[in-house]
């Protein structure tokens, strides 16, 4: 069993940036790690991933602008986040990604206001 932790969540302006950050209880080091985001009425979506070997795909919503890195020796992955609009107010969830199983944690929101 897996927990994982995001923090960095709340409340800016349209145009300024926030970090979250996402801090598992075991080691993350030879798995998947990503960032989604739930916004209200809409479905669970892919923002960022991070392979174990470093690979890293971006929506295209947010391209430019989201950074996603990771620490292992940590155990945290970051979500980087510049220049946020309006619309990328939601949920932000982390993933961890095991062979059998995915964990999620328990979100934290994400408002930018116009």
């Amino acid at each position: 069993q897996v927990q994982l932790v995001e923090s960095g969540g709340g409340l800016v302006q349209a145009g300024g940036s926030l970090r979250l950050s996402c801090t598992a209880s075991g080691s993350i080091s030879a798995n998947t790690m990503g960032w989604y985001r739930q916004a209200p009425g809409k479905q669970r979506e892919l923002v960022a991933s991070i392979t174990s070997g470093g690979r890293i795909d971006y929506a295209d919503s947010v391209k430019g602008r989201f950074i996603i890195s990771r620490d292992n020796a940590k155990n945290t992955v970051y979500l980087q986040m510049n220049s946020l609009k309006p619309e990328d107010t939601a949920v932000y969830y982390c993933r961890l990604d095991r062979p059998l199983f995915a964990y999620w944690g328990q979100g934290t929101q994400v408002t930018v206001s116009s």
